[in-house]
């Protein structure tokens, strides 16, 4: 009850634990030291944030300060009951300098705060030991003397003596509000098993989450008992059974709720990081935190801790460039490091960022063939995409020297084999001179996940949703006439892209299942691939409870778990991003997506048919047609008084016959809310890569259609019949001239 009544009231603690002290009762005590230990962890984790912001933003000393004293003043007067003398010793000295400077007797220094964190990394310690050991170790340790001495220095006077005249005043805030957070919050420490680490045993979860639990355990309990009681057959067993299947879902969001932590806890400990390592490396570096709120599985939170801290290290060390460098680049001297969280698609995207030097692909490709990871040939093969990927291999790092920081090969490898063992992907984007982003998507849980059940070849198997983006079906009618072939490979024009095919049968050695009815087609992405897999048949999405592989299983590598269906049957869950590189898919960057291919043509010819001129219809081959883009009229620039787009790092020019920029202008607005529809294209075989845009009134159609003959009426135009309408064939890539003198 002491302790129900501790969590319910931060007040009244010294009271509460005199009623506990003559308890001879061992497991009272020990669940005491576990209970200090948690809130003493938090208060440290409270208190490494507000040093670096009080670093950051001395003008609001006044608040942090307070913080900070408070969390230390709480450590020093539960450690006195407790019988931690050596770990009261070390907190009193440090309440003593937090007095001083909370009277204003001090004033906030880098030497200051640096003595601070100090303080706070011997605390801390001797916390973990106690956790670790139950015991406070080695009394009046040379360490702990000469960090009592520091402070002292710091506060300019005597050491203080634990009990003696030296004491500061102490001002015990009463004012709810200004108690420790959590002390007064309806919540309490539950103790819970945690699958990734020792540390972090403890979840903090509201009392209002515990009571809806119960509630729902109980509707749960009383829909067994009246299903026992009817039997199957009868009459109102569905209603029962809907009942049993609305509780099952509420409670299993409830304890999703319950398990769900903020983000903003594990980033919590990133800015004395950065601090620290800043001036390890001589730099200057700010971080910075967006979407601190979201929400992320408890276990997953403790699963991308390490990948993220090898993330934020590299930012700081290989990303941001020294002072020196960035003011003859233009920037400001101080490298800015942003942690971006955020809700997509099922999954939480969690972002780092730095605004340096950016990733000279040139250079890794040539460390990755010195270091021996891949061969020269292939490697001069590679785009910048799959060079970008090559900073993943084991041992690869484009450090000069081994430092205490970095050059030992060890970081971005872990920080991808960690986040795929929770089912997650790495996605890496930099440009020279701007900056690296480097994204991390994990799912929201790794216990139940929402998926798509397929069949193929008479066995079933799911896949994620977060990676399905679209689904397709395939009449075995037109089979021959949408499926390409490029080379051995067979793709599917979907829209304005041509997608790599992957026959889940085939790949897995699997009977030949397919209907004559047609086959479907998952269109999945994962890890900048996407691609389509084929199957003989789709099943009810259904959420799916995840089970761990076996180890024959497991060395197949292209299944991350099983689970056991609605029906009773196992299914075993792909790998996307495994499946996609068994299959040959490689990743692509975007402006490759759509690559012109030779594809055999009969006597028709596949169109993109657009307008624009009034009333007449124009058409492209659709071969030469890379993407449609509708563009803000604003990002159009004039040179000359020809009309250019920057476009992906490339000045292209724009053909606008039909003077439509004109009409969309003289329409009115804001610029950047009317926009023009552009098709990029590309001259069919070229070996240049130039590339134009065309301006167009609106896109029609996209279909197959027959040149005719010129007989002159058409003034020397070349036509076609499209869906039988006359269309004129536009050939602007012809007028060289034009071409390059724009470009």
């Amino acid at each position: 009850m002491a302790l129900r009544l501790k969590a319910a009231n931060g007040k009244g603690k010294r009271e509460q634990f005199t009623r506990l002290a003559p308890s001879s009762d061992r497991s009272v005590v020990d669940d005491l030291t576990k209970e200090f230990i948690t809130e003493s962890q938090e208060g440290l984790d409270r208190m490494e944030r507000c040093l670096t912001e009080l670093e950051a933003r001395p003008q609001d000393s006044a608040q942090l300060v307070g913080e900070i004293f408070r969390a230390v003043h709480t450590i020093k007067g539960t450690t006195g009951f407790l019988g931690f003398s050596r770990l009261e010793k070390l907190a009193h000295a440090g309440e003593y300098l937090l007095g001083s400077l909370r009277e204003g007797r001090l004033a906030v220094t880098e030497e200051l705060v640096s003595g601070l964190l100090r303080l706070l990394d011997g605390l801390r310690a001797i916390v973990q030991l106690i956790e670790d050991t139950g015991n406070e170790g080695e009394q009046g340790s040379a360490d702990d003397k000469a960090l009592i001495a520091e402070l002292a220095a710091l506060n300019e006077e005597e050491p203080p003596t634990a009990g003696g005249a030296h004491l500061a005043p102490i001002v015990v805030p009463t004012d709810p509000a200004a108690v420790e957070p959590g002390a007064g919050s309806p919540s309490v420490a539950v103790a819970v098993q945690s699958a990734v680490g020792s540390n972090d045993k403890t979840l903090r979860i509201d009392v209002d989450v515990l009571n809806r639990m119960m509630n729902l355990v109980g509707e749960l309990v009383l829909t067994r008992n009246q299903m026992l009681q009817s039997g199957v057959e009868a009459t109102n067993f569905p209603e029962l059974a809907r009942r049993l299947d609305s509780v099952t879902a509420d409670l299993r969001e409830t304890v999703m709720q319950a398990r769900m932590q903020p983000v903003g806890n594990l980033f919590g400990k990133f800015p004395r990081m950065v601090r620290d390592l800043a001036r390890t490396c001589g730099r200057e570096v700010r971080i910075e935190f967006f979407g601190q709120e979201t929400g992320l599985d408890k276990s997953l939170l403790e699963a991308i801790k390490d990948p993220l801290t090898h993330a934020v290290r590299n930012s700081v060390d290989h990303g941001i460039e020294p002072p020196a460098e960035r003011l003859r680049a233009g920037k400001s001297s101080e490298g800015c490091v942003t942690l971006k969280a955020f809700h997509q698609g099922g999954s939480v995207v969690i972002e780092v960022s730095d605004d340096g030097g950016g990733i000279a692909t040139e250079k890794v490709r040539a460390k990755a063939v010195e270091r021996g990871l891949v061969p020269a040939d292939t490697a001069a093969a590679m785009s910048e995409r799959e060079v970008l990927q090559l900073i993943f291999l084991p041992g690869f790092s484009t450090a000069a020297a081994v430092t205490t920081v970095s050059g030992r090969g060890v970081g971005m490898d872990v920080v991808r084999a960690n986040i795929e063992k929770v089912n997650g992907s790495v996605e890496l984007d930099s440009k020279v001179g701007v900056g690296t982003t480097l994204r991390l998507r994990v799912p929201l849980t790794l216990a139940i996940v929402p998926a798509l059940v397929v069949r193929s070849g008479r066995q079933s198997f799911a896949l994620p949703q977060t990676t399905l983006v679209e689904l397709v079906y395939i009449p075995t009618r037109d089979a021959a006439k949408v499926i390409e072939r490029v080379g051995a490979a067979e793709v599917y024009r979907l829209r304005d892209r041509l997608l790599p095919m992957v026959w889940l049968d085939r790949l897995l050695g699997l009977n030949n299942a397919t209907d004559h009815h047609g086959f479907y087609m998952a269109v999945l992405e994962a890890e900048g691939c996407r691609y389509g897999l084929v199957v003989d048949d789709l099943l009810a999405p259904e959420e799916i409870v995840v089970k761990p592989l076996s180890t024959v299983l497991r060395e197949i590598g292209l299944f991350s778990g099983a689970t056991v269906l609605g029906n009773g049957t196992l299914a075993l869950i792909l790998d996307i991003a495994a499946t996609a590189a068994r299959a040959g898919v490689k990743p692509v960057a975007e402006e490759d997506e759509d690559q012109v291919v030779e594809v055999h043509q009969t006597d028709e010819e596949s169109f993109l048919v657009f307008e624009d001129k009034a009333r007449e219809r124009t058409a492209l081959p659709l071969e030469i047609v890379e993407r449609i883009e509708s563009v803000p009229l604003s990002q159009v620039e004039y040179a000359n008084g020809r009309p250019l787009l920057q476009y992906r790092g490339e000045l292209l020019p724009l053909r606008d016959d039909g003077r439509v920029l004109d009409e969309v202008e003289l329409a009115g607005g804001n610029l950047d809310d009317v926009a023009a529809t552009i098709l990029i294209c590309g001259e069919a075989g070229s070996k240049t890569g130039q590339r134009m845009g065309v301006v167009v009134r609106r896109v029609l159609d996209v279909s197959e259609g027959s040149l005719i003959q010129d007989d002159g009426a058409a003034g020397g135009g070349e036509l076609a019949l499209v869906k039988d309408r006359l269309t004129t064939i536009f050939r602007g890539f012809e007028q060289k001239p034009d071409w390059k003198e724009v470009a």
